[in-house]
This record gives C-alpha cells, structure tokens and sequence, in this order.
C-alpha cells in the first residue's frame, strides 16, 4: 500500500530535515477494537488487511488493521485491566493515539526531532520476522498523541512484523470510495495554539500553511482560532485549533472537556467523487450534519458554477467553498461514539487547496445545534 497522499507537493519548497513520505497509519486506543472494526467496516467500508492479538503471541493486546485506497487505521485495545491503553481509554474515550508517519531512516528523523525539542517516547528499535524488518520510533505531539516515525525498507508482510494478513474477501466491508487522509485536525487548550504552532515549525521543519481567526471561525455563540501546519512537500497538513472568547461554550471547549484534554479532532478523508462517497456512508449507517436549506439558496452566488448538481448537493447536506485555485466540496459526520469528540470530514478537492473558509459559519452553526441538544453549548 502506498503512504503518500494523493495531493500533489506543493512546488517550490525546499528540501527539509525531516522528509517525510507520507501518512504511514493512524492507531486509535479502542475500548472494543473486534466491535469498533466491524462498524468501520459496514459503515465506512474499510476492509479488514491485518491483525495481532494473543491468538498471534500478544499477550496485552488486540490490534486490527484496516484499510481502504491509501488509508490505514490500526484499532487497538487491552485485553488485560489495569493496562495504560485501558487507562487512556478509560480517560479519554476512543481516540486516536498515534499518527504515523513514513520515513526512509527512523534514526535520522527521531535524532533529529529531538534535538530540536522533542520529548522522545520510544527509541529506535526494530521489528524483525521472517518477512523483514522495520525500524521505528515516537515523540510525543500535543496531548496524549504521539508521532510514530516508520521505516519500512524490504519488509513484504502484513503491515508490521507480529501482524497477520487476513486473506480472502472480507465479506462485511462494503468500500464507500475513500481514497486518502486529506488532514488532520488537533484540538488544544486555551492559548496553547502557537506553542504546538512553533513545535511543528522548530521540532518537525513544518511551515504555516493558513491561519484562521475568530473573525473567520465564529457564530453568534462561540468561536475558535486555527493555523494549519504542512510539512515540507505538503504532503502531510496538520490544522491546530484553539478556543476563542464567546457568549457561549466552544466546540473545541466542549471537546476537551470531554476528552480530557488535546488530542485528534477530526480526520478528513479524500474522495474523487462525494456524493457517491457520501451517499454510500449515509446509505451504511453513517450520520452527518445537516445545514439548513437557506444555505442552497445562496451558494451559486457565493460559489460560482460547479459541476454538481445543487438538488443533489443539498439532499445530502454538502458544503462547497471555493479559492483562485478552484473549488472543493465537504461535509462533516457527527461524532462516531458516545462521546462529542472525534468526528470525520469527507472532503473532495477540485482544484481548491484551502479548508472551507466560506462554510464555517454554516459548520459550526450545524455543530452548535448539536451542542444544544446535547446540552453544552
């Protein structure tokens, strides 16, 4: 499986310290990873590639791989009480614990990383089995998230070495189009944005992409500031919010709150064609957020012509934003669990490379709503 995100690099910008290929994995601490993989994949269609757990030799915990284009989620959970994955989970829920990312030398990017201020988790070290070996290594990012470095080299197995492939078709998945990881949204405390800001620029050689304030990001109620990182061939794109002063209690106040603290808000996934995407997921079980239809009325002014049909657009909730690049199409799932912390975003780009400035009214009201009814707006 390829790593590297479909988005072309953005041109010009030069070599860094840290190359990283791409988006190796995404591991989330689950507290039922057999229950949480089987909804990934009869809701979002990933389909089951590995797994690890005591039938394999790990005696502490279960691990199941799944995939769909160039995305790879690794579910995770204990199956021994008092473990530090049932402690994470206890406090923060299922969340995501570990953003993988591909490198060509894991020595060289944990060595560098730390020297430039990076708390070092776990050293370089290696994965060996009979179908190769791989080298990797962890710092700690914001929160409870870590930044595992991937060395691949010649390994031809499943996934990593202890995994084991599951063969033949998996009969529960049914592929909804998901092509790739798109970004990565991480929610942190007050007035901690530009702390993790200058951890991606001086740490990992990332570079400001767009930065958003509360005069873009805000509803009558609340509002949220935001800089997106990218590293150095653009590959990788990591926004980072943060509350802002309102009326009311913020979506990113609400999930720390709930999740105890920073960590992954969101995923964006890449498709080349959303309204079949999404009208499979919603098709699947998949619930997303609904804008009013007032919404419709003024996006062709707003928007310009768009290929879509607007019907179809506003039947499934679609938001479309355009930039001088061209345009791009997304929508937002309701959390996926019981508590109001992660969520997903779908997102198609043609040819816009910035986030859907022009929907986050239209968002974040859709997503007060839900606050409302949850009763912690």
């Amino acid at each position: 499986m390829s790593v590297a995100s479909s988005q072309e690099p953005v041109a010009g910008i030069a070599q860094d310290f840290l190359p990283l290929k791409g988006m190796d994995f995404v591991e989330f601490y689950v507290g039922n990873a057999r229950q949480a993989a089987h909804y990934y994949r009869s809701a979002f269609g990933m389909t089951l590639t590995g797994y690890s757990g005591p039938e394999t030799g790990s005696r502490d915990r279960a691990s199941y791989v799944l995939e769909q284009g160039q995305i790879r989620f690794v579910l995770t959970t204990a199956v021994r009480a008092g473990h530090e994955i049932a402690r994470l989970v206890s406090l923060h829920g299922d969340g995501v614990r570990d953003i993988a990312l591909s490198v060509d030398d894991a020595d060289a990017a944990y060595r560098e990383t730390t020297k430039r201020g990076a708390r070092g988790v776990r050293e370089p070290f290696t994965l060996r089995d009979d179908s190769g070996e791989v080298r990797m290594a962890s710092i700690a990012a914001y929160g409870d998230t870590l930044h595992t470095f991937v060395e691949r080299r010649d390994f031809k197995g499943s996934f990593l070495p202890g995994f084991v492939a599951v063969g033949g078709p998996d009969t529960v998945s049914r592929p909804t189009g998901l092509k790739y990881v798109d970004h990565m949204v991480g929610n942190v405390g007050w007035n901690q944005m530009n702390t993790w800001v200058h951890f991606y620029e001086d740490v990992m050689g990332f570079k400001l992409y767009q930065t958003f304030d509360d005069k873009d990001i805000s509803t009558e109620y609340s509002a949220l500031m935001s800089k997106v990182m990218s590293n150095g061939n653009g590959r990788i794109k990591f926004p980072i919010n943060e509350p802002a002063e309102g009326r009311k209690k913020s979506q990113i106040e609400e999930y720390l709150d709930f999740y105890g603290g920073p960590g992954v808000q969101h995923i964006a996934l890449g498709t080349g064609n959303i309204i079949e995407t999404v009208t499979r997921l919603r098709d699947q079980g998949v619930d997303f957020l609904k804008v009013p239809s007032s919404y419709y009325r003024e996006l062709t002014a707003r928007v310009g012509k768009i290929d879509e049909p607007l019907e179809r657009l506003e039947e499934l909730g679609i938001l479309v934003d355009r930039d001088d690049e061209g345009y791009m199409l997304q929508i937002f799932t309701r959390p996926v669990e019981d508590r109001p912390t992660l969520f997903y975003e779908v997102i198609q780009r043609k040819g816009s490379r910035s986030f859907g400035k022009g929907n986050f009214r239209a968002l974040f009201e859709a997503i007060e709503r839900e606050q409302g009814l949850r009763g912690n707006l």
